[in-house]
């Protein structure tokens, strides 16, 4: 049974946006844009981007690092959970 999309309209730069979005997921995209537009209004803050498209590239980059240094940040926390497990596993026969 396939689940029925909402049109989910929200506010970004000032500007009403419509979005299809399944009904479980529409919290989580009033999220996203409320957090891709508080990040907007800081680079425009703290740089001269003044432009809408210019900001929004800028906040789209940010977030993106943010992201893949959490990633990374999430592999090395594995590995040291990972090697933590081997040092208590006893190799059978022991």
């Amino acid at each position: 049974m396939s689940e029925q999309n909402n049109q989910v309209t929200v506010t970004l730069l000032g500007k009403s946006h419509q979005f299809a979005c399944a009904p479980d997921q529409e919290e989580a995209l009033r999220n996203a844009v409320a957090l891709l537009d508080r990040r907007v209004e800081e680079m425009r803050k703290r740089s001269t981007v003044r432009n809408d498209h210019n900001a929004l590239l800028l906040a789209a980059l940010h977030l993106c690092h943010d992201l893949q240094a959490l990633e990374a940040k999430q592999q090395q926390d594995a590995e040291f959970v990972s090697t933590l497990i081997d040092k208590l596993v006893l190799p059978a026969g022991e």
